[in-house]
């Protein structure tokens, strides 16, 4: 598969990148933990069905040592034995917040009171731009049909 558009030689593309690669950057450097911020940027992919950042994210979580039993089982997390319920939380947290049109009501009461038992201000802060930021990327990606496979760890920061 080609994409329809190469965003690494469009002017405009690399100057709205940049951007990009700023919060993501800024979003590896925030105190979530790494862990959730993959299983989280993994899941939202998932439901959007981005493949190029299944690729990414499927990678980055493996390099810095996410086992790919829990890697497997994100898309099924609810029926799965191996997430804390802080994981839990920020899961729930994401899917709420990337269905919002299948919800019509965006994130529930309870869904960010669970997910603020676990995680403080700075961290619920970081899971939703987070998740913001994966709803955006995926959508650059699948508009643009961005092929997978090719990704290397590292590559983006």
């Amino acid at each position: 598969m080609d994409a329809r558009l190469n965003y690494f030689t469009s002017p405009t593309a690399g100057k709205a990148l940049k951007s990009f690669m700023t919060v993501g950057k800024a979003l590896k450097d925030s105190p979530l933990p790494a862990a959730t911020q993959e299983l989280v940027a993994l899941r939202v992919s998932q439901i959007n069905g981005c493949a190029a950042c299944i690729d990414v994210h499927t990678k980055e979580a493996a390099a810095a040592g996410e086992t790919s039993v829990r890697m497997n089982l994100v898309a099924v997390w609810r029926e799965a034995t191996v997430f804390t319920e802080a994981e839990r939380a920020a899961l729930e947290l994401t899917e709420e917040g990337t269905r919002v049109a299948d919800a019509a009501r965006g994130v529930s009461d309870e869904v960010w009171a669970n997910a603020a038992k676990h995680y403080d201000e700075e961290q619920l802060t970081t899971l939703v731009v987070l998740v913001s930021f994966m709803n955006s990327v995926n959508r650059l990606n699948i508009i643009t049909q961005q092929p997978a496979g090719e990704y290397e760890a590292g590559r983006f920061h």
